[in-house]
């Protein structure tokens, strides 16, 4: 197999049933629920198998779930004895913690507590600031830099090429609204989410992530971790990594750079680990030469088993 790259996806990804036939099918998969919620303190198992739905779109909920879930996806491969060269790792947003596990800077269960801790200090800030999200379609980047200039809010995602997301204050947001369209914006598309994500909005969140990360451990990563913020590779600085992800929860995420830095280091795969297929969209409409495969379930293992010739066993829950 070449090199591969492990993409994992953030919040908005999830969805009621996520994970489930993954931990009755392999009891290291159903372990790391358990293990989840002997930290959290409550039945996160039962939240990602059986919702309800509105429990599971809670900051709080879905940022650890998500992780869990991604974290089970990569136990499956190893489970079947899947042989992967890895390049490179990424995650969106939240999921850049996952991708941080990955690559062996923090374990299992610090990195519960933090996506816990992190949903939290988030949802408590979108209560306090009134926000929201713009996506735009079709509009250049120094175009929308000026749109979001006028309007009083930031640019929150470098998606693809083609789609780029605002956040900001309600008002920001409608007035943004209005000015994409008139420069030019082939859609734009309001959110459906809780507040500002990834713009200065979230700053009392990321302080109190701060706090909470300096007594969690850190280490180098095994391999490189595309970082948000930057869109290149974190340093093996543990301090560096604290600052950055920190950073990340108010700065704009550089997802076409993380991409195109993961090409350039090798990646000639990509496997996008966890709930939905967002991180796969996105990849083709960044490079569409680019092979992308999705693993979130026993139907999408296989069919990424069977691609490559591995064998089917593992061990029944």
């Amino acid at each position: 197999m070449s090199a591969s790259a492990f993409l994992f996806p953030g919040q908005g990804a999830q969805y009621v049933g996520m994970g489930r036939d993954l931990a009755e099918r392999y009891s290291v998969c159903g372990e790391l629920f358990e293990r989840a919620g002997a930290v959290l303190g409550y039945d996160l198992a039962a939240v990602c198998f059986e919702g309800p739905e509105e429990e599971l779109l809670r900051a709080d909920r879905a940022q650890v779930a998500i992780f869990v879930v991604s974290a089970a996806c990569l136990e499956a491969l190893g489970e079947e004895g899947v042989q992967v060269s890895v390049a490179a790792a990424a995650g969106l947003s939240s999921g850049e913690w996952a991708g941080l596990y990955a690559a062996g800077a923090i374990d299992f269960e610090d990195c519960v507590r933090v996506l816990d801790a992190r949903g939290r200090f988030m949802q408590e800030a979108c209560r306090a600031h009134r926000g929201g999200m713009l996506s735009v379609i079709g509009l250049d980047a120094a175009k929308l830099e000026e749109v979001a200039a006028r309007a009083g809010v930031q640019v929150a995602n470098f998606n693809s090429p083609e789609q780029t997301v605002l956040s900001g204050p309600l008002e920001g947001i409608e007035a943004a609204e209005g000015l994409a369209q008139e420069a030019g914006a082939r859609r734009v598309i309001r959110l459906n989410v809780a507040g500002a994500y990834h713009s200065t909005l979230m700053k009392e969140a990321a302080d109190r992530l701060g706090e909470f990360l300096k007594d969690v451990e850190i280490r180098a990563p095994r391999i490189p971790v595309a970082c948000n913020v930057t869109g290149v590779p974190h340093e093996d600085d543990p301090a560096s990594i604290r600052s950055r992800m920190v950073e990340q929860v108010y700065s704009p995420v550089r997802w076409v750079d993380c991409v195109r830095w993961m090409i350039s280091a090798g990646a000639g795969e990509f496997l996008e680990c966890g709930p939905g297929r967002v991180l796969a969209g996105l990849l083709k409409r960044i490079d569409k030469r680019a092979t992308v495969h999705n693993i979130q379930d026993r139907s999408s293992l296989e069919k990424f088993l069977q691609a490559h010739g591995a064998g089917q066993g593992g061990e029944s829950r």
